[in-house]
């Protein structure tokens, strides 16, 4: 620092203003400085600011899995706002959720030099007593339940079941039958419950949810049981995967969609909108959700207040997999 002062002819302490982004540097100084820093290859050593500020200007972020479309565009969110709030981010993947394998991401936390953390973890996993978060270190849990331990930032996971269910009755459907996600994800049985109350409060029907594991293959696997049923006209798949798994049951049952049976998805991802047909499906903001977890993080981080829950809207994107019902196949007559 000292070097780069006398290179510029300014004093230490306009370096370290400069250095720290300060705004009490006029634009012709700030530019000597920055300037006199390449010439010599200064870079500012984060660890000594770490040790003056108390702050290391880097995120955890422990995911249970990588795999999923939704994880992957959240994370891919918190980097992008990370970045751009000048903060590095420090992914601590869970590949086995187990309560063991939770512990010991949360462990390794303590050892890391992070300001806070967001968890990506479903929330059976968190509820264990056994888990305990570092003292101090700001937590914000994304996509799942954190009681009153942590803020929360999620998608409104009702809102868009209802909005899918609704959707599918006011088409003329006498009922919407719903290929769920897994039982202990939170997110899944959001969505069931809200699908559920739909069709409760409209007089509807309620037939029982058929559970799937969020791939296309178990939605291809329901869908076939769906498609012998003539009375189906109406699915609601948790997700978009499972949903194409659907609409390949009923390509290969003879059951055409939409004339004879409409599908609903869940993500809106981006192959969505090329499935045969098209995808109706509930679009996901997994980016603000992202954002949204950032900011609230640091918030946390700066300020030592922590928010509730945040819950970031959906919308209905109307394609051509659902359509009005339409009169049952008359049976083939018989003669002899």
């Amino acid at each position: 620092m000292a070097d780069v002062a006398r290179e510029a002819g300014v004093s230490g302490q306009t370096v370290s203003r400069v250095a720290n982004g300060r705004h009490n540097v006029d634009p012709e100084t700030r530019e000597r400085v920055t300037a006199a820093m390449r010439r010599l290859g200064y870079r500012p050593n984060s660890a000594a600011r770490a040790l003056r500020s108390g702050r290391f200007h880097s995120i955890g972020v422990i995911m249970f899995t990588l795999s999923s479309f939704g994880n992957m565009r959240t994370l891919d969110a918190i980097a992008a706002a990370a970045t751009d709030a000048g903060y590095t981010i420090n992914l601590i993947p869970v590949p086995n959720p187990t309560r063991g394998d939770v512990s010991v991401a949360f462990d390794r936390l303590s050892e890391e030099a992070v300001d806070g953390v967001v968890i990506i973890v479903e929330a059976h996993l968190l509820d264990e007593r056994d888990i305990e978060l570092p003292a101090g270190l700001p937590v914000v849990v994304v996509d799942s339940n954190a009681g009153d331990r942590f803020p929360v930032v999620d998608t409104d996971q009702a809102h868009g079941a209802r909005l899918a269910t609704e959707h599918l009755l006011d088409l003329g459907h006498a009922t919407v039958h719903h290929v769920a996600g897994p039982d202990r994800s939170y997110s899944a049985v959001h969505r069931r419950e809200a699908w559920e109350a739909t069709l409760r409060e409209r007089g509807a029907p309620v037939p029982d949810a058929l559970v799937g594991d969020w791939s296309s293959e178990s939605g291809h696997r329901i869908g076939l049981r769906l498609a012998a049923d003539p009375s189906v006209t109406a699915v609601f798949a948790a997700n978009d995967q499972m949903a194409l798994g659907v609409l390949r049951a009923m390509h290969e049952s003879g059951r055409p969609v939409p004339a004879e049976v409409s599908v609903v998805g869940f993500d809106d991802m981006e192959e969505s909108g090329n499935y045969w047909p098209p995808l109706t499906t509930v679009r996901q903001f997994f980016g603000e959700v992202g954002r949204r977890s950032v900011e609230a993080l640091l918030h946390e981080v700066e300020s030592g207040v922590a928010h509730g829950t945040t819950l970031v809207s959906t919308e209905l994107i109307v394609r051509d997999s659902t359509a009005a019902p339409t009169a049952p196949r008359a049976a083939a007559s018989v003669t002899g």
